[in-house]
């Protein structure tokens, strides 16, 4: 792949990943409104990895705590820091089963720009209703399990380009009356074992291709994607510190408006 495509795909990703505006559906999008060829799953995965890293550094006091939650699991101790670790896990594990055994489907049949579109509407429908009706009284640390598999069960309908991980889980905490911030906070947690486990499905495939090159490629989009990654969840985390998802929701309006157009009525079709 050449140099500027996985500059401007590492570029996007990152801006939009932690973002409840589909960082996946962008990626299908750019490449195909710039009539390149598909960049494929494991670039897609690089990416996304060098996001997981500006979540961890950006987060770094929430995952030391998730760090020493695993050690108290380990000795058999509760605790916040313990009941961290279990709603992570509890949330995780839906989209982890599901993504495993339907990663060679999601990779072709779910990238459709007509799909992404009407998702992309859909769900930012769905964000304002939450955001509307979704009192702002819990933080974080009053998620119990049953909250957590719940919001990991909705997380799978970001198997959906366009549906947005970050969406559709901030959309849950909101629901369950999560103060923004905070819903926010939790999504992006959340984000960690499961980019880690795709990107562990990817580098896996990588490594049985032998392809170096590629292998190569995928390291230079990581690095790029973690640098506007990082400024990306600066600024959405101050902003909903003060304010709601509106903006967010009328630019997933204007995008999949934007993209029906093209697909229904377009001189190029996607």
């Amino acid at each position: 792949m050449a140099l500027h495509h996985i500059l401007i795909l590492a570029i996007v990703q990152g801006l939009t990943e932690f973002l409840p505006i589909s960082s996946s559906g962008h990626l299908v999008v750019t490449g195909k409104l710039l009539g390149w060829p598909d960049q494929g799953l494991a670039i897609d995965v690089a990416v996304h990895v060098g996001s997981l890293f500006a979540v961890m550094l950006y987060f770094w006091r929430d995952v030391g705590r998730m760090a020493v939650g695993v050690g108290r699991i380990a000795t058999g101790r509760g605790g916040p820091p313990a009941q961290l670790v279990l709603n992570i896990a509890v949330a995780t594990a839906p989209i982890l089963a599901v993504g495993f055994f339907a990663k060679d489907y999601i990779s072709q049949a779910l990238r459709d720009v007509e799909l992404i579109a009407w998702a992309t509407i859909g769900f930012g429908l769905l964000l304002w209703i939450a955001d509307r009706v979704g009192m702002t009284i819990r933080r974080m640390e009053h998620i119990g399990w049953a909250s957590a598999l719940a919001i990991g069960c909705v997380q799978v309908f970001a198997l959906i380009p366009g549906a947005s991980r970050a969406g559709v889980t901030m959309t849950a905490g909101r629901a369950m009356g999560m103060e923004r911030s905070e819903a926010a906070r939790f999504s992006m947690l959340l984000s960690i074992p499961t980019i880690l486990g795709a990107g562990a499905l990817a580098g896996w495939d990588v490594y049985q291709t032998g392809d170096l090159r590629l292998g190569l490629d995928m390291a230079i989009a990581a690095g790029l994607s973690f640098i506007s990654a990082f400024l990306a969840i600066m600024l959405m985390m101050a902003w909903l510190k003060r304010s709601g998802f509106g903006p967010f929701v009328l630019y997933r309006l204007a995008l999949g408006g934007f993209l029906l157009w093209w697909v229904y009525g377009g001189a190029t079709p996607l």
